[in-house]
């Protein structure tokens, strides 16, 4: 006696939209703009008005001789 159907039948498993992938990509882009952002017009720029940047160094001019009554 022979039979005619596999015993083994084949089973497909689709997922329809987990959306991890996606999520992944959206904070990728997002972090790639936020560091696009810092490095060219944020506080990481390096670049920068020097002028106003500057610390003033004061000017002191210490006297070379000991005072009379010493």
């Amino acid at each position: 006696m022979t039979h005619d159907h596999h015993d083994r039948e084949t089973v497909v498993v689709e997922r329809d939209g987990s959306g991890v992938g996606m999520i992944l990509g959206i904070i990728a882009v997002i972090a790639l703009v936020a560091a696009v952002w810092w490095f060219m017009f944020g506080p990481g720029a390096g670049t920068g008005n020097t002028e106003g940047d500057a610390v003033p160094v004061p000017s002191v001019q210490v006297p070379s001789v000991a005072p009379e009554g010493s």
